[in-house]
């Protein structure tokens, strides 16, 4: 990681944490291929754990179902890298850790592609919260932890444009 995109991640954490912090939000993780490196950048900010709750790390397929509730028929119709199990992962985050905002990663890294033969670099990044949920699809170049790297800085942005979109006082409870 260069000097500039750690920088990258520490701003965009401390953004992210300062809306849900306007909210009265609180956040949760869902990472797979990212591997706790969302939550890493978030907990590098000083109080963070007034709007960040914690983070599961689903790798694999049963993991995704038995810690975050993923439908084992969606895994399975889909596959672990779609826009699905994404959106899933983000919702799953919400109900287990009881938090408004859940964020989620899932794709490959690399170096190979996975046994449905998905593209080294396809990353789905998902933000689900009250009032509104997104699902982006990712297609990135590079080795293994540049790839990881861009997808955190995808799912911290992601979250950021979802949330300056959702109106404060939107019913904590959808």
């Amino acid at each position: 990681m260069s000097e500039d995109q750690g920088e990258d991640l520490l701003a965009l954490a401390e953004g992210l944490l300062d809306l849900l912090a306007q909210r009265g939000w609180c956040l949760g993780t869902a990472e797979s291929l990212t591997g706790g490196m969302v939550g890493a950048a978030i907990t590098a900010v000083p109080g963070a754990s007034v709007s960040y709750m914690g983070g599961v790390i689903g790798y694999s397929g049963s993991a995704k179902a038995a810690l975050l509730g993923v439908s084992t028929a969606l895994l399975e119709q889909r596959g672990a890298v779609s826009a699905e199990v994404a959106e899933a992962m983000a919702e799953g985050c919400r109900e287990r850790l009881n938090v408004q905002v859940g964020l989620a990663t899932t794709g490959i890294a690399g170096p190979a592609s996975d046994d449905r033969g998905t593209p080294v670099g396809t990353v789905f990044v998902a933000c689900a919260a009250p009032g509104g949920h997104r699902v982006e699809r990712l297609l990135l170049d590079g080795d293994r932890r540049h790839i990881r790297v861009l997808s955190t800085l995808a799912a911290l942005r992601l979250a950021i444009r979802l949330l300056e979109t959702t109106a404060p006082g939107v019913d904590e409870t959808t």
